[in-house]
């Protein structure tokens, strides 16, 4: 599952984890440090809401097709 900010749209992947902000591939966005902060904008954790890829995918879809 990947993890949005709420605040500029970056997304936190696992798999790729955050090589700037010293966290390996791998880990789960619960096992961030406490003060890891978005890459993109420094905004908290809290400002990350879960991300369902296969739903966001169906909206994209639908979308264009208007």
């Amino acid at each position: 599952m990947h993890w949005k900010c709420t605040m500029c749209g970056y997304r936190y992947d696992p798999d790729q984890g955050d090589p700037d902000g010293d966290v390996r591939p791998g880990t789960p966005f619960e096992y961030l440090p406490l003060d890891w902060t978005c890459p993109e904008c420094a905004a908290g954790k809290d400002m990350f809401e879960p991300v369902d890829e296969d739903f966001e995918e169906l909206e994209e879809e639908e979308a264009g097709e208007k």
